[in-house]
């Protein structure tokens, strides 16, 4: 087998992503009405509490946390916290949409060479953090090479927006 530096191990794309949650269904709600993904089938040999979701091209396992109370819960919105991200082709609607579920979020916006990226920052019901952005604005470059440099901030400090949660 011919040693591929670019690729090691040959992956083919990202599978899923596997989160502790304190409640399966309240969990499995959020990612379901928030974020649009969809329940699909998990292997019936399993003997622990859990959900599949699938959607975006990538699936989300929720999985019950042994000790629920025990689970530190983040209130603080950090966008250089772990976070997974989506793309969005319209973050206005998206914002608005939010904002009108009662999510608190925080909003971001970074430039690159003239190009500027809205980032949507906020938590899933056991903080872990979303982001939803317009991040394909900024093309990926391979480095080869070229010494790594970041995103300067146009907005040094985040907003930080809160709102009473709306009842559909």
């Amino acid at each position: 087998m011919k040693d591929n530096k670019a690729n090691p191990l040959r992956l083919s794309s990202l599978n899923h992503i596997s989160l502790v949650c304190k409640s399966v269904e309240e969990s499995a709600d959020f990612y379901q009405n928030v974020l649009g993904f969809v329940p699909v089938r998990r292997p019936g040999s399993f003997d622990f509490d859990g959900a599949w979701l699938f959607g975006h091209g990538i699936g989300i396992h929720l999985l019950r946390s042994d000790d629920p109370e025990t689970m530190p819960k983040k209130t603080v919105i950090n966008p250089k916290d772990n976070h997974i991200s989506f793309q969005c082709e319209n973050m206005a609607m998206v914002e608005k949409k939010l904002m009108e579920m009662g999510i608190d979020l925080v909003r971001q916006r970074v430039e690159e060479g003239g190009v500027y990226v809205d980032q949507l920052f906020f938590h899933d019901p056991d903080g872990f953090m979303i982001e939803i952005c317009n991040c394909d604005n900024i093309p990926v470059v391979p480095l080869a090479g070229e010494v790594v440099r970041s995103c300067s901030r146009v907005n040094p400090q985040p907003q930080q927006i809160h709102l009473p949660v709306v009842q559909p």
